[in-house]
């Protein structure tokens, strides 16, 4: 009888040891789903961290200017070129023109390097009374190329009120900042150059081609 009792005993033990192997199994896969769906969020962590990093860096580096026009007496005026930005640029092209006119009615080429947080000034009094006429009261505009990191860029067209009565100045003031950025320019070799070539005021007025002389750098943007 006390045999049998010991024989009873035994087998559960026995099975038990048994199944220790597959219990340790399940264990390990427990903690390797564990493992694995923390390393995941570590992950997703690691990348939302440099998905913003990149994003402070494209913020803090990337072109950023900033055209102010500002009247100096009844017969000069000057354009401000500041820039916001932390990377130096390249000036190349200055435009201006009324908002009435689709094509800029002056172009003035520049090759002057301008360093982040800097501004650069320039007179342009006569060009900017050739753009207007001896009479005109409204909104002009202006709008710079250049070159940042290699790439060439365009700002959009910063606008200012202008009052001119008898070939003077009467006033001029800022009236809005643009709706957009500055664009890089994409397109190379002669696609890049017949863009150059035009200008255009908003997506929707059709592209004119300007005449290029063989002597000149032509730089334009479009608006």
């Amino acid at each position: 009888m006390h045999m049998q009792l010991v024989d009873l005993s035994r087998i559960p033990f026995t099975t038990l040891i048994s199944y220790i192997p597959v219990i340790a199994t399940v264990v390990t896969c427990l903690f390797s789903v564990i493992l694995a769906r923390a390393t995941l969020r570590y992950v997703e962590a690691t990348d939302k961290g440099l998905a913003l990093a990149r994003e402070e860096f494209e913020r803090e580096w990337s072109p950023d200017i900033h055209i102010k026009m500002e009247r100096i007496s009844a017969s000069e005026a000057k354009i401000i070129v500041t820039n916001l930005a932390k990377t130096s640029v390249l000036l190349q092209l200055l435009q201006l023109r009324k908002l009435s006119h689709a094509m800029p009615f002056e172009r003035y080429r520049l090759n002057d390097p301008l360093v982040g947080g800097l501004t650069w000034s320039q007179e342009m009094g006569k060009r900017i009374l050739a753009c207007t006429g001896e009479e005109f009261e409204g909104p002009i505009a202006a709008s710079m190329t250049f070159y940042a990191a290699g790439r060439m860029y365009r700002t959009d067209w910063f606008r200012a009120q202008i009052q001119v009565r008898e070939g003077r100045i009467a006033s001029l003031e800022p009236s809005n900042m643009p709706a957009r950025r500055v664009r890089q320019i994409e397109r190379t070799g002669p696609e890049r150059r017949r863009e150059f070539a035009q200008d255009v005021a908003t997506d929707g007025v059709v592209e004119e081609e300007v005449e290029v002389k063989p002597d000149e750098n032509s730089f334009a943007a479009e608006a």
